[in-house]
């Protein structure tokens, strides 16, 4: 098992996840911004609709969670790194999409996070990348926390605050 000094920032599509990304990055934090949001965007700009980009969903969630295990696998264990969604992450996708998780829980059970930060639901709002609706990512944020349960990860929940509360919070829990 690899023990690292990382940080996950999670919870369900619209929690407010990607703000506190930005904000700790702004703060000079090194932080790894949502694997998923990343590769959805660079096919957008190719003319894919969402549709066509996630038609094989075992393909789409497979390579999702090998990109996060590429990019987990160069960062350096000691250094203190937030990561918006982690490797444990896809067994909730992948269950979701009624897929086989077996691969998901066997490949997260080799990193240790240092914790793991649960940001509860805001008021659902549709982007160009989500393809998800209110009632599916109510059913992805208890996906998620069992996901990390199951791992024997503790879970801390950050409260519904600004911002940059929810970011002091965060600093104040390392």
């Amino acid at each position: 098992m690899r023990r690292t000094n990382w940080y996950v920032i999670t919870g369900a599509p619209c929690s407010g996840k990607t703000s506190v990304i930005c904000g700790l990055e702004q703060r000079g934090y090194q932080v790894v911004h949502e694997v998923a949001r990343a590769y959805i965007d660079e096919e957008l700009q190719k003319e894919k609709s969402i549709a066509q980009i996630k038609a094989d969903v075992l393909s789409f969630e497979s390579h999702i969670l090998n990109r996060k295990i590429e990019i987990e696998k160069s960062l350096p264990e000691d250094a203190l790194i937030f990561l918006d969604r982690a490797v444990p992450d896809s067994i909730g996708y992948y269950i979701l999409e009624g897929l086989n998780p077996d691969d998901p829980i066997k490949k997260s059970k080799l990193t240790q996070y240092k914790k793991i930060f649960f940001f509860g639901r805001l008021t659902f709002e549709k982007d160009r990348v989500r393809s998800e609706d209110d009632k599916i990512a109510a059913r992805l944020d208890r996906l998620l926390k069992e996901s990390y349960q199951m791992l024997g990860c503790e879970i801390i929940r950050i409260p519904l605050l600004s911002v940059e509360e929810r970011i002091d919070f965060i600093l104040e829990h390392l």
